[in-house]
């Protein structure tokens, strides 16, 4: 199992910036998929969930609203659509999906909301 991100940097509050993930190794299209962040300091959180059609997303409170996670399965990737950026959205983004009982993490890509 593989998860890839690319992409990640900087951007200014109030801006929008898109996180794709890339899959492998795994039927992407059987498992749900999540997102989650760790800002310095603190515990990594949930920050999204989609499930295996992208029938049904979750997201956590502080992100309702602004940011979107899809997913395209023919791609095997996974995104997070952010809008609306803040400066407390800053973190380090992983994709995470856990496969036959196991956690497979991204190795994360910083997003930094500064102007």
């Amino acid at each position: 199992v593989q998860l890839v991100e690319p992409g990640g940097g900087l951007v200014q509050p109030g801006g929008s910036l898109r996180l794709s993930c890339a899959a492998s190794g795994f039927t992407f299209s059987s498992y749900g998929m999540y997102w989650y962040r760790q800002a310095p300091g603190k515990e990594r959180e949930l920050v999204a969930y989609i499930t295996t059609t992208g029938g049904t997303t979750r997201y956590a409170d502080s992100t309702k609203g602004r940011f979107t996670i899809s997913r395209d399965n023919a791609k095997n990737t996974v995104y997070l659509q952010m809008n609306s950026l803040k400066p407390e959205d800053t973190a380090v983004y992983y994709c995470r999906v856990v496969v036959s009982g196991r956690d497979y993490w991204g190795q994360g890509t910083q997003v930094t909301v500064s102007s």
